[in-house]
């Protein structure tokens, strides 16, 4: 990560993001635990462009996702009430570890490191609602995180 700012940056940025995008959603349908996450209907046609735009801001890139698509509060609504699923949470964060590799971002341990431990922690943080979305406030902002951690 010698000449990037931010691990979106290190990512590629925009464009960058779509590929582990695109190679996590393809290992998640392969997953026969995580695949029931992307059984129900009514995903969005533009979803892996939407991941990729909310990982850009969590990575230091713009906020594209907040100003144009949803807040953190949509996101995490998104992903409430669903019950426990920690062996699926698991199983997604080794396909997450599966993609990075598939397309290359783990050739700098550092980056590679970084996005693995942002992608758990953000799934952990998205499982901590199981019963609903009770209490969950309005106008959450997007969580950041860099090479070195959240914030």
């Amino acid at each position: 990560m010698a000449d990037a700012t931010s691990l979106y940056e290190a990512a590629g940025g925009a464009e960058g993001l779509l590929a582990p995008a695109e190679a996590w959603h393809a290992r998640c349908l392969a997953d026969p635990v995580v695949s029931h996450a992307f059984s129900h209907p009514g995903q969005h046609p533009d979803h892996l462009r939407r991941l990729a735009a909310y990982w850009g801001e969590a990575l230091g890139g713009p906020a594209v996702y907040s100003s144009s698509i949803a807040d953190e509060s949509f996101v995490v609504r998104l992903h409430s009430g669903n019950g426990e699923h920690r062996d699926m949470d698991d199983r997604a964060i080794a396909c997450f570890e599966g993609a990075i590799a598939d397309v290359g971002l783990d050739r700098d341990a550092a980056v590679g490191a970084s996005l693995v431990s942002y992608f758990a922690a953000a799934t952990r943080r998205l499982a901590e609602h199981p019963a609903g979305v009770a209490g969950i406030p309005d106008g959450l902002p997007v969580p950041r995180w860099s090479v070195s951690g959240p914030g």
